[in-house]
């Protein structure tokens, strides 16, 4: 028996909208909520016409969702989660996006895709296994935590499915710059592009964005993002994230 999957906002979840309207995003109240790293990230990827992107471990479904106003051919999101799961198959259907955006309810571990992509891309979990506190939310953990997710299976998993022409995208916090780096190199990848992001001018910064392949001749380093101006507000560029602009400078 097939049973329809309704889209509708639900009593324990918020609507909110993202690129002045033309993305919509359901999301859990109590449970895991994405936060600035999500259209942060969707910024930072490039895509292509043509192009197959996958996904790993895409809670609501956000990133692709906001990746929708890029070119590419089609997105498979994986999420482990099947609350979630569901949840992003329905922001899917909510924002006309079926023939564009696959969500399967995956382990990536145990996943075998059988063909290479041109594209991989993941917001993964920040917090290292066997370290800070756990939520009574197990939702909240498996996102937050590396319970299912830590960056050395991430980045083996990227070495076996990426093609060879390929460029993988991550975002983590800054405090682990040179873990991942680490594990880039030991899974024979090379970072091809990093920007740092400041919350404000002179202050440490808090994530790390990067662009990995197997070939980088030239390495290239961005400017730094900075969010917040002197005054506590967003900085121009900022702005320009939020209204949907279809490329990083």
């Amino acid at each position: 028996m097939m049973i329809e999957l309704d889209p509708g906002i639900r009593p324990d979840e918020t609507l909110d909208t993202f690129y002045h309207g033309k993305i919509l995003v359901l999301q859990r109240k109590q449970g895991f909520r994405f936060s600035l790293d999500a259209p942060l990230l969707a910024d930072f990827i490039t895509t292509r016409e043509g192009e197959e992107l996958l996904e790993i471990g895409t809670g609501c479904g956000v990133i692709s969702l906001l990746l929708s106003l890029k070119p590419f051919k089609h997105i498979l999101a994986l999420e482990v989660q099947p609350v979630l799961a569901d949840l992003a198959r329905r922001n899917v259907m909510l924002n006309n996006l079926e023939g564009r955006i696959t969500i399967l309810q995956k382990d990536f571990r145990q996943y075998q895709p059988y063909r290479k992509f041109d594209v991989i891309f993941s917001n993964p979990p920040y917090i290292p296994r066997n370290s800070g506190l756990l939520s009574p939310c197990e939702e909240k953990n498996i996102a937050k935590h590396e319970l299912l997710c830590s960056l050395e299976e991430l980045l083996k998993f990227t070495r076996e499915w990426l093609k060879e022409t390929g460029r993988a995208f991550f975002i983590l916090p800054d405090s682990r710059r040179l873990e991942f780096e680490r594990e880039v190199e030991k899974h024979e990848l090379k970072i091809r592009v990093r920007r740092s992001v400041y919350p404000r001018e002179n202050q440490p910064a808090n994530f790390l964005l990067a662009e990995c392949g197997f070939q980088a001749d030239n390495p290239e380093v961005l400017p730094p993002l900075i969010i917040y101006n002197s005054e506590g507000r967003y900085t121009p560029e900022m702005e320009e994230i939020f209204s949907g602009r279809c490329g990083r400078k």
